[in-house]
């Protein structure tokens, strides 16, 4: 039986080396700056890095490879980088900030609650989004309180729509009062309705 040679650990990054990388995160060249961006995930700083070089990131693959560093790391600070994203005017950012924080479920369960209640009306938008990717129980006990609580028809209008997808009957009650509180919108009228429908069949 022949031997078999167990694989060497991957030696660790000199100082120098790993400052390289992330100094290619602002290289020229796109191809370097995207194998920057695929190694920043595993340096020390890569997250705040990848951070600092994503608002002026215009080649898409390296924007791609950026966000999924940011996944990877997976801590608060990097939930709280592409949280900060989501306040950008570009709405590719936008969208990648809100793909990277779909990936992080574990961070969400603690952010989640303070973004619905952002000043912010299109980062409260954004954020029912992200309550997808929870369990149905935590999804709909969210979206209730976005109900209860929120003010902006057009933000209770996403919760309503998460609702229609992963919400539970313990959500007709809040569906029921959110009617009630915007009677004048009919467009969040009809939209309930069809949600109450379903959860009460």
């Amino acid at each position: 039986m022949p031997l078999i040679r167990k694989p060497t650990a991957r030696p660790a990054l000199k100082a120098t080396e790993a400052d390289g990388i992330l100094k290619a995160l602002a290289d020229p060249d796109p191809d370097r700056r995207w194998a920057a961006a695929r190694g920043a995930a595993a340096l020390v700083g890569g997250g705040a890095a990848l951070a600092a070089a994503l608002p002026t990131e215009e080649d898409p693959r390296v924007r791609e490879a950026m966000f999924t560093g940011l996944a990877r790391i997976g801590t608060a600070e990097t939930a709280a980088a592409a949280i900060s994203l989501l306040r950008s005017d570009d709405a590719n950012l936008r969208t990648g900030a809100l793909d990277t924080l779909r990936l992080m479920v574990s961070q969400m369960h603690d952010l989640l609650p303070r973004l619905l209640k952002d000043q912010d009306v299109d980062v409260r938008i954004l954020s029912c989004e992200l309550a997808r990717s929870l369990p149905s129980p935590e999804a709909t006990s969210l979206m209730c309180g976005v109900l209860d609580d929120e003010t902006e028809a057009n933000v209770c209008a996403a919760a309503v729509d998460v609702l229609a997808e992963v919400g539970g009957a313990e959500a007709l009650p809040s569906l029921r009062a959110c009617v009630r509180k915007f009677r004048d919108t009919p467009f969040l009228a009809f939209a309930i309705k069809a949600v109450v429908d379903r959860l009460a069949a």
